[in-house]
């Protein structure tokens, strides 16, 4: 077989309806259209128009929030499931693909629900606190695969403890400054009431 014997499945291809070419065509005048009327126009009307009444996209409530773009989707095991593994086993995400516990190609990450009583060295993308301590009180190790992640420099400066600024002395108050070429006001002594 060559390149210019391949042909399309039969009714894959149809022929483009073509229409306005004369009355003996059968879609000659008015094209299929019918007569006058919004939907003879070229215009017509939109997508999602629904005749004047409030469209439906705009009259569904719509919920608050975003979807975020940066959401980290692990595969979840937790602690409980580790207990299968035998003492001192390196359980790693070879390890838990095998025994079905994780989807391959995805991100791992043990959550402390249930109990553990075996001796594990465990391998994940991450861990919450209670796994952690969960594997460590057993005598286990936990080791954290990947980069860690990278805070950039303002996300660093945040993070970090401003100093407490010093306490300054408050300023003395500053004498009032005498206008110039105008007296002093006259400050006028109270007298005695004269004796009856």
């Amino acid at each position: 077989m060559q390149l210019h014997d391949l042909k399309p499945a039969r009714g894959a291809h149809r022929p483009a309806r073509r229409v306005g070419r004369g009355t003996g065509s059968g879609r000659g005048k008015t094209s299929g259209r019918g007569q006058k009327g919004q939907n003879a126009r070229s215009e017509g009307f939109r997508l999602g128009f629904e005749g004047g009444q409030m469209p439906f996209s705009q009259r569904i409530p719509k919920l608050p929030g975003f979807k975020n773009p940066f959401k980290k989707i692990y595969s979840v095991v937790n602690v409980s499931k580790l207990s299968r593994f035998k003492d001192g086993t390196k359980v790693d995400a070879a390890t838990l693909l095998e025994a079905g516990l994780v989807h391959a190609g995805v991100d791992i990450k043990v959550l402390g629900a249930g109990g553990l009583k075996r001796k594990l060295a465990v391998e994940a993308h991450a861990f919450s606190n209670s796994a952690r301590e969960a594997i460590e009180k057993a005598g286990g190790s936990v080791t954290v695969l990947g980069e860690p992640r990278k805070i950039g420099p303002r996300r660093t400066a945040a993070k970090a403890p401003r100093p407490v600024p010093a306490a300054t002395p408050a300023p003395a108050a500053k004498p009032g400054r005498e206008k110039k070429g105008v007296p002093p006001a006259a400050v006028e002594e109270a007298t005695p009431p004269d004796e009856a």
